[in-house]
């Protein structure tokens, strides 16, 4: 779906449908407080604090390079959103599977470190762990609570922060704002927005910023180049806006929903307006992984960065120590 413009400030329609975003909290609020199994291995779980468009696996990804960098061999855990598979027993993706068979997520993290599809959240634990992993990531399992944490990080787009403050479908909060920062161990706050900074400094928890950039080389290669930006991600603009941060010339954008199947005619109008426009078409690496290969259009990659990298390496070190010493005892 796309988030429609009233989920960002208060008015008549989150007003006419705040009834419904009041009992869609209270199922959400209730999901939070449910007991969970813990799985054998140490358990990290991501959240977005919306809808989607958050930063949830451009964390998860830094989160896997952190960590396998200190010799851990962490597993991604995926519902596979979107995958045409009918497999019900859990997986691990084996690059180059696609998009229509895995997921885009799950097709992304797959090229970073191992990554599991399920349903089932604790098969999919096992699996991982007769898979050699040392560690779990759950890629949006924080809303879900189907296995019991270790350590819990909410993500927080500091332009956007809340919203309107309302949940769905009145607001874009996946649960109430206060529930969610209860069950939270941590915030991880992108950007430098006032929204995001308004959050943080309301919670007591502790606070991490990070960053989302774009990789050097591919930012210089776009530099002053016309081109046409196109997304079906959570925030497509946020998308625009850091291909504009490239240098390049962004003549035209499109976006199109969420996890966005690409049809036939979509690409045959986004060739047409290319060449109109005489411009290179450029998405995002979500985006690339449910395109036809032989589609043209150019992948930006991006990476989330930490502002104190060595502090959130000490919470996690420290996490991963206790989840240890509690299954050991």
């Amino acid at each position: 779906m796309r988030a429609p413009q009233f989920w960002r400030t208060e008015g008549v329609a989150s007003r006419l449908l705040s009834p419904f975003g009041h009992l869609y909290g209270a199922v959400a609020r209730g999901r939070l407080a449910r007991k969970a199994p813990r799985a054998a291995l140490p358990t990290i779980v991501v959240g977005g604090l919306t809808i989607g468009g958050d930063g949830k696996t451009p964390l998860v990804i830094a989160l896997a390079k952190l960590l396998s960098a200190q010799g851990e061999s962490p597993a991604l855990l995926s519902r596979g959103y979107g995958r045409r598979s009918g497999r019900s027993e859990p997986f691990a993706v084996s690059p180059p599977d696609d998009a229509a068979t895995v997921g885009d997520e799950a097709a992304l993290l797959s090229r970073h470190a191992l990554a599991i599809v399920g349903a089932d959240r604790a098969a999919s634990a096992a699996l991982a762990r007769g898979l050699g992993a040392t560690l779990l990531i759950l890629d949006d399992g924080f809303h879900s609570q189907r296995l019991s944490p270790d350590l819990s990080l909410l993500v927080i787009d500091s332009d956007y922060g809340a919203g309107n403050g309302r949940c769905l479908p009145a607001g874009p909060l996946r649960a109430p704002l206060e529930a969610q920062m209860a069950v939270a161990d941590a915030l991880i706050v992108i950007g430098e927005g006032a929204a995001g900074r308004v959050l943080s400094r309301s919670c007591k928890k502790p606070v991490f910023e990070a960053q989302i950039v774009p990789d050097p080389q591919a930012a210089k290669a776009l530099a002053g180049r016309r081109v046409i930006g196109f997304a079906g991600i959570g925030r497509p603009e946020k998308f625009f806006h850091t291909l504009a941060e490239t240098g390049a010339d962004v003549v035209a954008t499109r976006a199109f929903p969420d996890h966005h199947r690409y049809g036939e005619s979509d690409l045959a109008e986004l060739i047409a307006l290319a060449r109109r426009q005489g411009a290179t078409l450029v998405t995002t690496e979500k985006d690339a992984v449910r395109l036809p290969p032989a589609f043209a259009a150019e992948a930006l990659p991006i990476s989330l960065t930490f502002t104190e990298p060595e502090a959130v390496l000490e919470t996690l070190d420290a996490a991963l120590s206790r989840a240890r010493l509690s299954r050991a005892s």
